[in-house]
């Protein structure tokens, strides 16, 4: 059978050959060892071995950007995933894999545009075009498994217009399997993150991510539970179909520039906005968005936060569990006996587990801190002693952790968490973290 396809457009659809895409993410440890050798040539030949690991550090980056990048689908995924690991990242190889990640966040190459119109006339109907008053050709935003077109609606509304790459359910089922396999070289990369349970969420959560009208349900109910609430602004759906949204257009700051170079006041506000969004969801959607990246958040000319992309979505009908904030406040107010009863009768310590209440608390305390005092600043240099203390597998805290349980209710939480957390430092942010939580965190109330 032929490929009636052109070209152009064969070279940039998503790769749905399995080999293909397996060769490519292959060639990550591939390359990283073989760079380890040359390092070692270098290193007899009088560089020193600071000089040889940057060398070697930018030069894995720039591989891990070009693969993940190019190959879009899962592999993408999965680098936004761990782009908000960065700030986990010890400082002295920081900065190249800082770079790379960062671009992931809001960039990939676009398709054809014969290929888009191709996908608009096979999901919105061969006349799509009457249903625009203009249509730009050239991609506002690239991501991991669709590219957005800005656009003005045939009733004069700004647009944003969603367009799914062709063979992207094919490439997410390859990469994710690929992943897995290699799941220990990425560990690496970011220190003290389960690199492993992130790869299974996503394969989970795989064909919500692909369904677009799924996607816009979600938004609808998002738009509907933020509708007047101050401080935040969630683009209304104009219309889906499986493969395309089309939404109100937003123009803002993308978090990653605020990241970048933007004032203590932007960051601040940007991180307090995100702390209220993602704690008060559950208790004015029963939803929780749980595709935590920067590139999902802006802040606007007004000073609201903007959420966009809603095709990662936990569903929470009672909200997020009480006992959450229960433990939470039990490890804060340093109440290890009580903390230990609920961690066991909640299922986050097995039957035959052999622990003792102050190490416990010893090992969750830490992750308290920022609700301690009226105001908390979340910086890269705190969430990489946290990631090294849970991390360093010759410590009691490696350990700990290690016998410690996360019942699978509690899965998409604590990652979604851990995302934000991970933002949050960041954006360098000082935000009043314990006022929000005692507001919508039930049970965390004294």
């Amino acid at each position: 059978m032929t490929d009636s396809r052109s070209a152009e457009d064969r070279e940039a659809a998503i790769p749905r050959n399995g080999a293909a895409r397996t060769a490519k993410l292959a060639s990550i440890p591939l390359g990283i060892a073989g760079r380890a050798v040359g390092g070692w040539g270098r290193r007899l030949t009088g560089q020193s071995a600071e000089e040889v690991n940057a060398t070697l550090s930018a030069k894995a980056a720039e591989q891990l950007f070009e693969v993940l990048g190019t190959l879009k689908g899962g592999a993408m995924k999965f680098g936004q995933a761990l782009s908000v690991f960065e700030a986990a990242v010890p400082d002295e190889m920081a900065k190249p894999y800082r770079e790379a990640l960062t671009k992931l966040q809001a960039a990939a190459p676009p398709m054809p545009t014969r290929q888009t119109h191709r996908v608009l006339a096979e999901q919105l109907g061969r006349a799509w075009q009457q249903r625009f008053a203009a249509f730009d050709d050239e991609p506002a935003a690239s991501a991991s498994i669709g590219q957005v077109h800005r656009a003005t609606w045939h009733d004069g509304r700004e647009v944003a217009v969603k367009v799914q790459y062709p063979g992207a359910d094919d490439a997410l089922r390859s990469d994710l399997r690929q992943l897995q396999r290699f799941s220990r070289l990425f560990q690496a990369f970011v220190p003290g993150t389960e690199v492993k349970p992130l790869l299974a969420e996503l394969a989970e959560r795989m064909n919500e991510e692909l369904d677009y009208q799924a996607e816009a349900q979600n938004q609808r109910a998002f738009a509907k539970a933020f509708e007047g609430v101050s401080g935040f602004l969630i683009p209304r759906v104009v219309a889906s179909a499986p493969k395309v949204v089309v939404t109100e257009w937003v123009t803002g700051t993308p978090l990653s520039k605020i990241i970048a170079d933007g004032d203590k006041e932007a960051r601040d506000r940007a991180g307090s906005l995100l702390t209220e969004f993602h704690y008060s969801s559950p208790e004015r959607a029963r939803l929780l968005h749980s595709d935590p990246h920067p590139g999902n958040f802006m802040l606007t000319a007004d000073g609201r936060l903007c959420v966009i992309d809603f095709g990662g979505v936990s569903r929470l009908p009672e909200g997020i569990p009480q006992h959450l904030g229960e433990m939470t406040r039990l490890a804060l107010d340093g109440e290890s006996s009580k903390l230990m009863r609920l961690l066991r009768e909640s299922g986050f310590i097995r039957a035959d587990a052999d622990l003792r209440a102050d190490d416990v608390l010893a090992y969750l305390a830490p992750f308290t801190e920022p609700l301690a005092g009226e105001t908390f600043h979340f910086t890269r240099r705190w969430m990489q002693r946290q990631a090294g203390r849970v991390g360093d597998t010759r410590g009691r805290d490696f350990r700990i952790g290690r016998s410690l349980n996360l019942p699978p209710e509690y899965l998409m939480i604590h990652r979604v968490t851990a995302g934000s957390t991970g933002i949050l430092c960041q954006l360098d942010a000082e935000i009043p973290a314990r006022a929000i939580v005692e507001r919508w965190q039930p049970g965390f109330a004294a």
